[in-house]
């Protein structure tokens, strides 16, 4: 079989000269199974055999077509070829449900990683941020920098005074204290 350019769709195959799409066969296979796995199939399953025992145990003999002397054999055959068709339409279905299962799995995990990937990235943003945040100066870390200045600035005043007096100059110059003050500063 050759290779189709488009891969969006599933490729219809040729059996024994007669085109079959198997993505609508499967679809045909899952609406049968999901049918034969309701009560509703149930009840009229056993309506239908009721009625063929019925009829073929209680009708005229030229009416009975399954007589009960053989043993119910058309009934035990058409009993079997529904089963027979059954079993694998049931596997068919189960089997595109386990392939889309996969893939939504597939998917989840594909998601999943990104949203981690995404969640792992945020949380290093946000720490970065703290920490820029951490190394910003706030109203009140600016206040207590800007008191414990000015207590450096009075207590080098009161050096400045104290190594004034000492020298014997009683009134130091202001203009003195404020150079003495921004050298030490």
């Amino acid at each position: 079989m050759k290779r189709r350019e488009d891969l969006n769709a599933p490729r219809s195959r040729r059996w024994l000269g007669i085109q079959v799409d198997t993505d609508a066969f499967g679809a045909f296979a899952e609406s049968i199974a999901s049918f034969i796995g309701t009560a509703r199939f149930l009840v009229y399953q056993t309506v239908f055999i009721t009625l063929w025992i019925i009829h073929n145990l209680f009708a005229p003999d030229r009416l009975i077509f399954d007589p009960w002397s053989r043993g119910f054999t058309l009934l035990t055959l058409v009993l079997s070829i529904q089963a027979a068709y059954a079993a694998p339409l049931i596997l068919l279905a189960q089997s595109r449900q386990e392939r889309r299962d996969r893939i939504m799995a597939e998917n989840d995990r594909e998601v999943a990683e990104r949203t981690q990937t995404d969640t792992e990235f945020l949380a290093r943003e946000l720490a970065s941020v703290r920490l820029s945040l951490s190394d910003m100066v706030t109203g009140e870390s600016f206040d207590d920098r800007l008191a414990r200045l000015t207590d450096a600035v009075e207590h080098l005043g009161r050096q400045v005074d104290g190594l004034s007096r000492k020298l014997g100059d009683d009134e130091p110059d202001p203009a003195d204290r404020t150079q003495i003050a921004d050298a030490d500063v």
